[in-house]
């Protein structure tokens, strides 16, 4: 069991030029990965925004809780070794419908109103990967306000 969890998490983290990995695996990472750089905009790190992504990732894909852990610390590290978002928001683009996308918006406020506090880089960053995404202004607001009232 171990072994092809592995398997399943090497053949996430290979490139995408190279080939490596399923659409399915891209997109699960993708989908981490921006989730993730949400929480890491914030200075301070907490358990909230974490459960808040891992929340996420349950509503989005049928995972184990081990996988969903192994998920996040591979899209740690590779939200780490990353300089830009388009290799994450146009796997989303060639993977995701329209409203897949607003939905993912909605989870990256959700992430960056777990802690009760929203920081301006939480923002800015999402403002970023909506735009990215072609998320227009009116659902980026939408989703904004969905996450809110459910914070």
């Amino acid at each position: 069991m171990l072994s092809r969890l592995k398997d399943l998490f090497d053949a996430i983290a290979a490139p995408a030029a190279a080939g490596h990995g399923d659409a399915a695996h891209r997109l699960q990472l993708a989908t981490a990965v921006l989730l993730v750089e949400v929480m890491r905009a914030e200075p301070q790190l907490g358990p909230q925004e974490r459960e808040a992504v891992v929340g996420a990732l349950r509503r989005k894909f049928p995972l184990a809780q081990d996988e969903l852990d192994r998920l996040v610390d591979l899209a740690h590290d590779t939200a780490r070794s990353s300089n830009d978002f388009f290799r994450f928001t146009s796997t989303l683009n060639d993977g995701f419908t329209h409203d897949q996308k607003i939905t993912m918006v909605e989870y990256m406020w959700q992430v960056a109103y777990a802690d009760g506090h929203l920081d301006a880089h939480e923002s800015h960053l999402i403002s970023k990967v909506a735009g990215l995404l072609h998320v227009t202004h009116g659902e980026y607001i939408a989703a904004k306000l969905r996450a809110k009232e459910a914070a």
